[in-house]
């Protein structure tokens, strides 16, 4: 069983088009794609985090057919564009708007936005945030994991790490 994290997929949002620049022709597309995209690494058994807004505008049903439609035991941490239908949505593990766990030895500090400060960040514990859409200049262990950041998928912790560790050494 492998962990993931993910924020942002604004599923039947057609403001993300328009606002975020995604690189579909209309929503129907995008919300496929975001679907494939994620089933093609996630495992039923796997455990995602959704760390916010994963989907604003759509019916209760169709908020319910696209959370059934995603492999893994999924988990939400509430964003600002999750309404009614999402927090009500059966397939949840569990929701809230913060939580905080161990991850491949790593103690993480979960949350839909990004932290000036956060708990034990002096001793080594990571922020994990969405909200920004990948546009937030990094700060020292804390990273987005927004779709807009990470190719349209959920990533792991590792894949997270290497690509910082890449990205501030070139």
């Amino acid at each position: 069983m492998t962990t993931y994290f993910t924020s942002d997929t604004h599923f039947g949002d057609p403001r993300v088009l328009r606002i975020d620049r995604r690189p579909f022709p209309d929503l129907p597309t995008h919300d496929a794609a975001l679907i494939e995209n994620w089933n093609a690494v996630v495992e039923p058994d796997d455990t995602v985090w959704h760390l916010g807004d994963f989907a604003l505008g759509p019916p209760p049903d169709r908020v319910q057919s696209l959370l059934s439609a995603l492999n893994g035991q999924k988990h939400l941490i509430v964003g600002n564009n999750d309404g009614p239908g999402t927090l009500a949505a059966q397939g949840w593990r569990s929701i809230a708007h913060y939580a905080e766990l161990d991850v491949d030895g790593q103690h993480l500090v979960l949350c839909h936005y990004a932290f000036r400060t956060w708990n034990r960040m002096g001793r080594g514990v990571v922020n994990l945030h969405g909200h920004s859409h990948g546009k937030l200049k990094p700060v020292t262990r804390q990273y987005d994991v927004g779709v807009d950041a990470w190719d349209f998928r959920p990533v792991t912790l590792e894949t997270i790490r290497a690509t910082r560790r890449r990205r501030t050494t070139t």
